[in-house]
């Protein structure tokens, strides 16, 4: 169960790589003193798009890791999901 390919995993890697590329760039707009709510603005727009990319993870795990298991498992990947979102609710 721990490695396993995900028919979403080019998108959330790409997803990822575009969000790694506007943190870069808000750093950079601090770095170079720019407006406070231009950043903040930013930020916003990061968290946002870690939120949608969280979302495709979660989809993705449901439609193919839960309801492809075999029933055996489904207590441990309840548990295993219960514990993932209890972290990403903080």
């Amino acid at each position: 169960m721990s490695n396993h390919p995900h028919p979403q995993s080019p998108d959330v890697i790409n997803r990822l790589a575009r969000i790694e590329g506007h943190v870069r760039g808000v750093k950079q707009m601090a770095e170079e003193g720019k407006p406070c709510s231009a950043i903040l603005l930013q930020i916003a727009a990061v968290q946002a798009a870690l939120r949608k990319v969280a979302q495709v993870v979660l989809e993705d795990h449901l439609d193919h890791c839960v309801l492809g298991a075999n029933p055996e498992d489904a207590e441990q990947l309840l548990a295993e999901l219960k514990e993932a979102l209890a972290h990403y609710g903080r």
